[in-house]
C-alpha cells in the first residue's frame, strides 16, 4: 500500500500537470481545494492515508501546488514563461527534485490520447466562482472514461492547463476536476480562493534537495509490491 501511495503521488507530481495560471489576471494567492475519492474500493483506514487537500499558489507568471499524505509532501512548481515545472518530492526527510523541460512536457503530452471536450451550458458555483461545465472523455486503448470538470474563466485562460494531457482544451481555469491513476480517482474541489503576497523563494528549488528523475524515483521508492 505504501509503495502505491508513494507511486501515486510521483505520478501527481510529475505528470497531471495542472498547476492553474491566472494568466493576464493580477491575482496573486492561495486556492485551497479538498480532495475526495470517489468509487474508492479501499477501507477507510487505507483512505486515512490519501492526502485530503491540496493548496496552489500564484505569483506572477509561476505556480506552485502543495499536497500532502502519509509521510510524503509533494510539490510542484510551474513557470509559464518558460514553459518548464519541477516536482520537489520529500519522503519522510529523503529530499528529491525533478526537473522537466519544454520537450519532457511536450513528449509526455504526446503520449496520451487525445482528449474529446463536450461543453455543457450548465454551471455551478464553485468557492465564489461560477463555472462552466465540461465533460472530458479519454480513450486509452479502447477504454474510454469520462470525466466532470467545472472551471471559469474569470480567473484565466486555457493557458492554466497547457500541460494537463486531460484538460488541456478547457477554455479556463479549474475549480472542480478528476484526476485518475492507478485506477484511483481522485476528485478536486475548490473551498477557497484568497488574495495575498505570496514570497518569490516558495517559487523555487529549496538547495537541499537532490535532482533525479521520474523513473529513478518510481523505482526506487514506488516499484513493485502494494
Amino acid at each position: 500500500m505504501k509503495k502505491t501511495l508513494i507511486s501515486i503521488l510521483v505520478a501527481f507530481a510529475a505528470v497531471i500537470g495542472y498547476s492553474g495560471t491566472f494568466a493576464g489576471k493580477p491575482f496573486e494567492g492561495v486556492i485551497t481545494f479538498k480532495i475526495t475519492y470517489p468509487d474508492s474500493k479501499f477501507s477507510e483506514s487505507q483512505l486515512a492515508m490519501f492526502p485530503k487537500l491540496m493548496t496552489l499558489s500564484i505569483k506572477g507568471n509561476k505556480s506552485r501546488t502543495d499536497m500532502q499524505m502519509s509521510g510524503v509532501n509533494s510539490v510542484e512548481i510551474t513557470d509559464y514563461v518558460n514553459k518548464t515545472k519541477v516536482a520537489l518530492i520529500n519522503m519522510m526527510g529523503q529530499k528529491y527534485a525533478i526537473k522537466q523541460s519544454t520537450a519532457d512536457i511536450e513528449k509526455a503530452m504526446g503520449d496520451n490520447p487525445k482528449p474529446t471536450v463536450e461543453l455543457s451550458s450548465e454551471t455551478k458555483v464553485v468557492a465564489g466562482y461560477t463555472c462552466k461545465k465540461a465533460l472530458v472523455t479519454v480513450n486509452e486503448d479502447g477504454v474510454k472514461s469520462t470525466f466532470e470538470a467545472y472551471y471559469t474563466s474569470e480567473l484565466g485562460t486555457k493557458m492554466a492547463n497547457f500541460d494537463s494531457p486531460v484538460y488541456k482544451d478547457i477554455d479556463g481555469v479549474l475549480l472542480e476536476f478528476v484526476f485518475s491513476s492507478k485506477g484511483i480517482n481522485m476528485k478536486f474541489t475548490a473551498t477557497s480562493i484568497e488574495k495575498k503576497n505570496l514570497s518569490a523563494k516558495d517559487f523555487e528549488i529549496p538547495s537541499d534537495y537532490t535532482l533525479t528523475t521520474q523513473e529513478e524515483l518510481k523505482s526506487k521508492f514506488g516499484g513493485g509490491g502494494e
